[in-house]
């Protein structure tokens, strides 16, 4: 019994001002997929009695079985306001039909990536908090998440029932629990807000703090209880609602408000004695099945049941009542409706977030105004598997123009850098399809503020991963214990080599490109004498640096009075790259190795000293010369930048001491209660490091890296057994290599 049509639904795409995109965000198992249930009924997609058993979003199987929610999925809600609540409602609007998208997103701290893409297609979010556990860590990174893309939040005090039936909390108590979290939901959000949004903390006196139990599908805002109490005291709503909350206490024996706790039996809270204490009383009434009672209350509050309701037992008839007398979605969706901007509104502020080009050109402006004739311009926030293999639909949101069944659209991949062609790519739609949960609709076009699913274009291609991996590069530790000499094939000619270290820091002078092959002579001399102590006759005398002739390694010629030098110069030289590129140890580029020349003796006649006889030997020598320098291999390291609240930090550290990190600076944000932490981590360790990390600190650390340095491995790889020499083996295994290293014999010949 679905209660619209999907041309009733596309009617209302094109009243921006009637639309509303929102998630619903919380801490794991706070309820929010349950929740969306209670909303997805009132738009008759389920039926109500199951509402809170089916968990419409939850549409993967690993989801239903497992009862948690991990992709995050959309749902289009259509709802009919009614006359006498609109009369409040001070926006824009285009009758009284609204359209709300609904996107449900996991709350699980692995998934995190799925709610910031849920986030960016929204304007508005339903935080939820389970009223017994308060706001939690997810429930705090979420809201950071939501506030960082410019979101609007409205609260809602979830799992109301536990209150009532496993706790039995009384009504004072229970107000200064629910007071308490409201309290911190602020503290966050107040943490960190938005000039451009304004105040975003939630007020139940202003309607937009909901409390709900979403597993019973009931739930009231203090606009409900205004409205069924504002006639009997003969004051309007506004006022009404600021007595349901706060320090406002009623004697119903004087018949009088005030401020304080006069301190009789009767005095009570407005909010304990008004909305409190009657649905416990109903709750009660229902659980003792004391019908005679029940009926009479239920009349004076307007509640009709059917017939057939009327002999349900115990909880059915609790779950029944309270969803008669406050349906869970009337309250939830006329709080989002009041309180949430339209895309209309929302896109006006949010469009610096959305759009990195200049914010004055026609798609900026275009995004501004919502505008449907302007240029297309649509968010992809995920791509979400088709039933059958192989074909995704890529679902976001239109934030200007419309998309239209096949119409030629440019996709800009991840990739894409502007004014370049990679990652750009030209296609047709060829589907145009709107999102219920389990099903999809067709439709003609879809106009902007819309969240829309494009059929996609993906051919079902096997996909095999291989671990990941991670390049290493090869250096010395010191000098060559002696001269190697190699011999050309014919035996004619011989070249001696020593290697030995780059001095400090020269290496990353080479890269960041200080010292390289194009400098001035005099210029690079000057720099290597006074900042890395060369002789300034040596600096002149470098032949070369590789590989790739501008690597961090160089060839320095230390022969004294050697004829035909220059001859053979270019063939060392083309050795010297293809070494350097290829070291001896696992063929990984070399790093940080000067190599000297320090003598060579040649064939007399020409043609015996050729490319084919010297470059090949060239190589030979330099390998020797690094294999007596005590190889080592060098392994990359991520500088990593962790943000996270003081309590996090003891996680963190363990899981940095796990994976051979560490810390070398801890500070404290100002104005904020985040540390911003820097470490060192080793590449190689740094798979699953996020999700490990968050894992040990509950979800509240978020890390960074970047690739800073390269680091020496202390273990030497020549050595059977040591973590180096494991290295190697499986490095060589991965290249298709012989497992055994060349050894040194192979390399350097005997005089």
């Amino acid at each position: 019994m679905v209660k619209f049509t999907a041309e009733e639904l596309r009617g209302i795409m094109d009243k921006k001002n009637n639309i509303r995109n929102m998630s619903v965000i919380a801490h794991v198992d706070h309820g929010k997929s349950t929740l969306t249930d209670s909303l997805v009924a009132a738009a008759g997609i389920i039926a109500q009695e199951v509402a809170g058993d089916v968990r419409m979003t939850d549409t993967r199987a690993d989801e239903a079985e497992r009862g948690i929610t991990i992709k995050s999925t959309g749902i289009s809600l259509f709802y009919q306001m009614t006359p006498e609540s609109l009369e409040m409602y001070k926006g824009d609007r285009d009758g009284d039909e609204y359209l709300i998208n609904l996107i449900d997103s996991p709350g699980h701290v692995d998934f995190s990536s799925e709610v910031t893409a849920a986030l960016r297609i929204t304007d508005g979010a339903l935080v939820v908090v389970d009223c017994i556990e308060g706001v939690c860590v997810q429930t705090e990174t979420v809201l950071r998440q939501a506030l960082g893309e410019r979101i609007r939040p409205v609260l809602t005090v979830n799992k109301m029932d536990r209150c009532f039936l496993e706790l039995q909390v009384e009504g004072e108590e229970a107000y200064q629990t629910f007071s308490r979290v409201i309290e911190n939901a602020n503290v966050i959000m107040a943490t960190y807000e938005d000039v451009l949004l304004g105040d975003v903390q939630v007020y139940p006196e202003k309607g937009t703090v909901a409390f709900s139990a979403g597993l019973h599908g009931w739930a009231f805002t203090l606009t409900n209880f205004a409205k069924m109490y504002a006639s009997k005291f003969g004051v309007d709503e506004s006022k009404m609602m600021e007595r349901l909350w706060g320090e406002n206490f009623f004697d119903p024996a004087t018949k009088k408000w005030t401020s304080k706790n006069t301190g009789t039996a009767t005095c009570k809270r407005g909010f304990v004695q008004f909305c409190y204490e009657p649905i416990k009383q109903i709750i009660a009434t229902c659980m003792n099945d004391q019908k005679d009672k029940l009926w009479p209350m239920l009349k004076k509050l307007g509640v009709t049941m059917k017939n057939d309701e009327k002999d349900l037992m115990g909880k059915a008839l609790m779950k029944r009542v309270m969803q008669t007398w406050l349906p869970a979605s009337r309250a939830l969706l006329e709080m989002m409706i009041f309180h949430l901007p339209s895309p209309s509104k929302a896109q006006r502020y949010r469009v610096e977030n959305l759009y990195e080009g200049p914010l004055d050109d026609i798609y900026a402006n275009a995004i501004r105004n919502c505008d449907p004739d302007g240029p297309l311009m649509l968010y992809v926030s995920k791509m979400i598997p088709a039933s059958d293999k192989g074909r995704f639909f890529a679902f976001g949101r239109v934030f200007a123009g419309r998309v239209a069944t096949g119409m030629k659209v440019r996709i800009m991949g991840p990739n894409f850098v502007p004014g370049q062609k990679k990652d750009l790519y030209v296609k047709s739609v060829q589907r145009t399809v709107i999102w219920m949960g389990k099903k999809q609709e067709s439709v003609e076009d879809v106009p902007c503020g819309n969240t829309v699913a494009l059929e996609d274009f993906m051919g079902g291609a096997e996909i095999i991963v291989s671990p990941p991996v991670v390049s290493f590069r090869e250096t010395v530790l010191e000098k060559s214990c002696r001269t190697v000499m190699s011999k050309s094939p014919n035996k004619h000619n011989r070249l001696y080599m020593e290697a030995r270290p780059l001095e400090e820091g020269l290496a990353e002078a080479i890269d960041d490109g200080r010292i390289g092959p194009r400098d001035d002579p005099k210029v690079r001399s000057k720099i290597l004498s006074e900042e890395f102590g060369w002789d300034k006759d040596l600096a002149k005398k470098i032949w070369c640096f590789g590989p790739e002739t501008t690597g961090p390694n160089m060839v320095v010629d230390m022969c004294k009075g050697v004829q035909y030098l220059n001859q053979i110069k270019d063939s060392v030289v083309a050795g010297f790259q293809w070494a350097s590129k290829e070291g001896a140890l696992a063929e990984e580029n070399m790093r940080g190795i000067c190599f000297e020349v320090c003598d060579v003796v040649l064939h007399t006649d020409a043609i015996h000293r050729g490319g084919g006889q010297v470059i090949p030997t060239a190589r030979r020598v330099i390998y020797a010369s690094q294999l007596t320098a005590k190889p080592r291999l060098l392994e990359p390291v991520y500088l990593v930048e962790i943000q996270a609240p003081e309590n996090a930090l003891g996680g963190i550290y363990g899981v940095l001491n796990q994976k051979r990190g560490h810390v070398f600076e801890e500070m404290q944000r100002p104005g904020t209660p985040l540390y911003n932490i820097k470490a060192y981590l080793p590449v190689i360790e740094s798979f699953g490091f996020s999700s490990t990390l968050r894992a040990a600190t509950s979800g509240q650390a978020f890390p960074q890296c970047v690739f800073d340095h390269w680091d020496i491995m202390s273990s030497d790889p020549l050595e059977a057994g040591s973590q180096s020499a494991t290295l190697v083996t499986e490095i060589r295994k991965r290249k298709g290599l012989k497992e055994q290293m060349t050894p040194l014999s192979d390399f350097e010949d005997k005089l």
